[in-house]
C-alpha cells in the first residue's frame, strides 16, 4: 500500500501577509480532528499601522491550535485574556457556544523587522463540547516534551509519542509534533487513524515517494518511515477520526448547519461578548 494517499499543495491568500491554505480542499475536508491549517508567512511588517494585525471576529464549535517557528503574535480574546506568543509554544483557544479573538503582530517585531511565520488549525470538538464553555490556555516551549533522536529532533505538541506526553488539553484522540531531521537522519512515524504531514523545509523519502517543502500529504495506514539526505523540517498531524460530518462556515464549525446560521446572525447582530479595550471587528462576509 502506498505511503502517501494525496498529494495537497497550498492556495496561496493575502490577508495583509501571506497564507497558504491547506486544508480543507477538494477530497480531504479533515485528518483526525483538524478541519482547518493555514501556513502563515514568513512575513514582514513595517513599523508604523497595522498591517498584519488579524481584528476581532468570532469562532463556534472548534478549538485553535497555534504554533510558532518565528517571530511573536499578542493573543487577545472575549474572556479577558492577553498573551503573547513565540517560537515553539502553544496557544490553544477553545471557542465552544462562542468566543471572539483578535491577533496582532507586537511593536517590538515590527520595530526590529523580524519575520513571523508559523501554523494556525483548527480542530473540530467532538459532538458533547461542541457547545462547551469557551476557554485559553498558554503552553509555554520549556512545557512541550522533546526528544533528541539520532539525527532527528521531536518536539510533541500535542498527545502521546516516542515515550512522552504532551499537557495541551485534547478532546480526542490527537497528535501534533514538531520535527527535523538532519542529514541522513530517518524517523518511524507513530500510528494514528488518520495523519497528515506538512514540510516546512527540504524535502523527505517516504519509500520510493518524495515530499517537498510546502507540500501537506495525507498518509496511509501502516509503518511509514521518513528519510532526509539533507536537514528537514516539518509537521506530524492527526488522529481520530469525527464522530460526526461537520460543516464549516466562515469562521464557524458545527455538526448542525442551524448553529451556523444562528452564529451568522449572532455576529451581525452584535450578540456576541467582544474583546475587552477593542472596537474594530471583522464584518460578516456577505
Amino acid at each position: 500500500m502506498n505511503a502517501i494517499m494525496q498529494r495537497i499543495e497550498p492556495k496561496q491568500q493575502d490577508i495583509g501577509f501571506i497564507v497558504r491554505r491547506l486544508l480543507p480542499v477538494r477530497g480531504c475536508r479533515q485528518i483526525g480532528p483538524f478541519v482547518f491549517l493555514d501556513h502563515m508567512g514568513p512575513a514582514y511588517f513595517v513599523a508604523a499601522g497595522t498591517e498584519g494585525d488579524v481584528r476581532p471576529h468570532p469562532h463556534i464549535g472548534l478549538a485553535t491550535v497555534t504554533y510558532l517557528t518565528q517571530g511573536a503574535m499578542m493573543h487577545r480574546d472575549s474572556l479577558g485574556t492577553v498573551q503573547r506568543i513565540e517560537p515553539g509554544a502553544v496557544n490553544l483557544m477553545v471557542a465552544g457556544r462562542g468566543i471572539v479573538h483578535s491577533e496582532r503582530v507586537p511593536p517590538d517585531i515590527r520595530e526590529c523587522q523580524l519575520a513571523v511565520e508559523g501554523l494556525q488549525m483548527w480542530l473540530a470538538l467532538p459532538l458533547a463540547d461542541e457547545a462547551c464553555a469557551p476557554a485559553f490556555h498558554h503552553y509555554p516551549a520549556d512545557e512541550l516534551p522533546q526528544s533528541q533522536l539520532p539525527r532527528a529532533l521531536v518536539r510533541l505538541l500535542i498527545g502521546n509519542a516516542y515515550g512522552m506526553h504532551s499537557p495541551v488539553r485534547t478532546f480526542s484522540d490527537t497528535l501534533y509534533l514538531d520535527w527535523q531531521l538532519k542529514g541522513g537522519g530517518e524517523l518511524l512515524l507513530p500510528e494514528v487513524a488518520e495523519r497528515g504531514l506538512y514540510l516546512f523545509d527540504g524535502e523527505v523519502q517516504l519509500g520510493d515517494e518524495r515530499v517537498r517543502a510546502g507540500e501537506l500529504v495525507q498518509l496511509g495506514p501502516g509503518e511509514i518511515r521518513l528519510q532526509a539526505s539533507a536537514c528537514a523540517h516539518g509537521v506530524l498531524f492527526g488522529g481520530a477520526p469525527l464522530d460526526a460530518p461537520r460543516y464549516l462556515d466562515w469562521n464557524f464549525v458545527a455538526s448542525d448547519k442551524a448553529r451556523l446560521q444562528q452564529a451568522r446572525e449572532d455576529w451581525a447582530a452584535g450578540r456576541f461578548a467582544m474583546v475587552p479595550g477593542e472596537t474594530e471587528f471583522i464584518p460578516l462576509p456577505g
